[in-house]
């Protein structure tokens, strides 16, 4: 049996691992935190990412936690609304189409359980070191012993080690996209009731939902700015700043950033490469072509591509090289009109057709 080191427990790596494991291969999953990971945005699955987690027999547990917006509230700065839509709101598209909006805590979960009593899982390590000889790859631990696995697959996200360990420094390929965002939980002092709420105050911005049966809020926040350094303390302290820099509210979301547990920040930025793989290791999901969260399609690239990886992999008769190469052919231009949906109206959401035309750019049976 094939063995592929998978490093990454968010959802490409689990989702990965599900295909891997149905195609007769031994997956191995290893994450740094102590488990599937809580907190983060609402997340879209689109178009074919769709089909993908239907072949999951994760349809249907994806619509049970999904989102249940009944529209959203756009604000001035002062708090006065200037729109309002019942139709559809920026962070998921049209309330009536099949499109699914969850949060990402829960798809990660999903996932995990779906794969859990299948797939190894070594949480709380990282990869430190991959040696490549003509059998196979060499992995160092943090923590577990070395071992050798025929494959290694980074997906480990926009800051991948695996990415960083065989390509290269991550500047060669990261795209600053002119902005930053903060993401985490706060009680729902606003008493919103399945209602969205969007504020722009010049070059920063954010987006307020409830979840957890009203009982939480989640808020993205995203404010402009050259690239900084990625120091945690320094950026909750930058966010906090601007945030009760702000008339509506300000303050009040400043103490929730300030307190929240679950902050989350990190530059807009985009991965572009000229080859997703070397050797025997291959890049999936973020770490080898993130979207940002400002094309809305990061989820549905990670699904779709660990399925057309696995797909490849169980084709070509053990040959990787040529799995590698096909897997790239069939995601290239896919990736790439999912990738021009955060640059096509920089400061608003893509157009409808756009996403449309992006989301359901690839056959999984193509």
């Amino acid at each position: 049996m094939r063995t592929v080191l998978i490093s990454g427990g968010g959802i490409a790596g689990p989702a990965l691992a599900f295909w891997l494991h149905r195609q007769g291969f031994a997956a191995t999953v290893v994450e740094r935190g102590p488990g599937p990971r809580p907190g983060g945005q609402a997340v879209d699955v689109r178009g074919v990412a769709l089909d993908v987690i239907e072949r999951m027999d994760l349809l249907e547990p994806a619509r049970k936690v999904r989102t249940r917006m009944r529209g959203m509230s756009v604000l001035d700065p002062e708090g006065k609304e200037i729109h309002r839509s019942t139709e559809a709101t920026y962070s998921s598209g049209r309330l009536d189409g099949d499109d699914i909006e969850l949060l990402r805590e829960d798809l990660v979960h999903l996932v995990h359980e779906r794969t859990r009593g299948e797939v190894e899982y070594l949480f709380g390590d990282t990869v430190t070191a991959l040696v490549e000889d003509g059998s196979g790859v060499r992995v160092e631990f943090a923590r577990e012993a070395s071992r050798t696995f025929d494959l290694v697959v980074g997906a480990d996200g926009l800051h991948s080690t695996v990415r960083g360990l065989v390509f290269g420094p991550e500047e060669r390929f990261a795209h600053h996209l002119g902005s930053y965002l903060s993401v985490f939980s706060a009680e729902n002092f606003l008493g919103l009731e399945d209602w969205q709420v969007w504020l722009r105050d010049g070059d920063v911005g954010f987006g307020i939902m409830p979840v957890r049966d009203n009982a939480e809020l989640r808020v993205a926040f995203g404010f402009e700015s050259a690239p900084l350094t990625r120091d945690a303390d320094g950026l909750r302290r930058t966010v906090t700043e601007r945030l009760a820099a702000l008339s509506w509210e300000g303050p009040r979301l400043a103490e929730a950033a300030a307190a929240a547990p679950d902050f989350y920040c990190d530059a807009m930025a985009q991965i572009r490469m000229d080859s997703w793989s070397r050797g025997r290791v291959a890049l999936l999901g973020d770490a080898g072509y993130c979207p940002s969260p400002l094309s809305g399609q990061g989820t549905s690239l990670a699904l779709v591509g660990a399925y057309v990886l696995a797909e490849c992999l169980a084709g070509t008769g053990g040959d990787h090289g040529a799995a590698f190469a096909r897997y790239e052919e069939r995601m290239r231009g896919f990736v790439a009109l999912n990738q021009a949906l955060a640059t096509e109206n920089p400061g608003g959401p893509a157009s409808e057709a756009s996403v449309d035309r992006a989301k359901n750019a690839l056959s999984l049976d193509g």
